[in-house]
């Protein structure tokens, strides 16, 4: 466990420093899986409908529920790992 937590700390760093900006799918899927990982399920109130962007992040989160916080640690790494290798 401390060494998944260690990985997911280095992505959440080098994510920060990846060539180029991800297109907004892959942003999505990174904030849905770093809130899996380090929150859990979603909670709270879904953003009304104005609210195009807080609605797409809660969303994608929600789209993730029910995955284990290490599952979506693991991914959260994958993914990062392969934005890196472009």
């Amino acid at each position: 466990m401390a060494e998944l937590a260690d990985r997911f700390a280095a992505a959440t760093e080098a994510v920060k420093e990846l060539p180029e900006r991800p297109g907004n799918d892959d942003m999505l899927r990174l904030y849905a899986l770093y809130k899996q990982g380090s929150v859990g399920d979603a909670s709270g109130d879904r953003p009304g409908m104005m609210d195009f962007v807080g609605r797409a992040k809660y969303d994608a989160w929600a789209d993730v529920a029910g995955m284990s916080q290490d599952d979506a640690m693991d991914a959260y790494v994958e993914l990062v790992e392969s934005l890196k290798a472009g």
